[in-house]
């Protein structure tokens, strides 16, 4: 069912109100889809060579084991890793881009204590798999990051859509019927102003001959 419009002066105005109000968010909302867009091709360039840097030091990481594993034995080596202990910390923050809030990870592991006789290849591999382990972290964080950026994007543009292509338009088809009913109104009263006051000049014209 069609909603009724009120087609007055006051209605008219509440109506321009409200198209310059939608055109000032739908400004707003298209720069922060720009904005997101933006990052989000920052965001993507970090993540490809984050994850293209991860999947070399895998390779490199499984080639080291297996020769560590050649050179003692899978006992030995799982031995020296068990005995293998650090310390970690795990600190977060958030980044805010136009209103969409990024969660942060600051992840590290320090004082990394090992077994005294520790071979050499054994030593690299180790400290290999601590980067690694690093790495995975904020590679899942900027993963994740893309992923929140293309949710908030979607949403953005649905707006920026919904806004240019109904909204708007249908405010600016509003205001246009209700001025057209108003010019009408306003012709109408002046055809019956002017047919009124023929009438009075007539009527004045017959009593003075009279």
């Amino acid at each position: 069912m069609k909603e009724e419009i009120n087609q007055t002066r006051m209605e008219l105005l509440k109506i321009r109100q409200k198209i310059a109000m939608a055109k000032k968010g739908h400004g707003l909302l298209k720069k922060k889809r720009d904005a997101l867009i933006i990052e989000l091709f920052k965001v993507l360039k970090t993540a490809r060579n984050m994850r293209k840097e991860l999947n070399e030091m895998l390779k490199k990481a499984y080639g080291l084991l297996y020769y560590s594993i050649s050179e003692l034995s899978e006992e030995e080596v799982y031995a020296f890793s068990s005995a293998i202990k650090n310390d970690y910390s795990l600190n977060t923050q958030t980044k805010n881009i136009m209103g969409l809030k990024l969660l942060l990870f600051n992840f590290s592991i320090k004082n990394v204590e090992k077994p005294k006789h520790i071979s050499v290849l054994l030593n690299e591999t180790s400290n290999l798999y601590i980067k690694i382990l690093e790495y995975l972290i904020k590679t899942a964080e900027i993963e994740n990051v893309v992923k929140k950026l293309l949710k908030e994007i979607e949403k953005t543009k649905r707006r920026v859509n919904a806004l240019e292509y109904n909204i708007i338009p249908k405010l600016e088809n509003d205001e246009k019927l209700i001025r057209q009913k108003l010019e009408e109104l306003e012709r109408q009263s002046f055809v019956s102003l002017k047919a009124i006051k023929r009438v009075l000049t007539k009527e004045e014209t017959i009593e003075e001959k009279a």
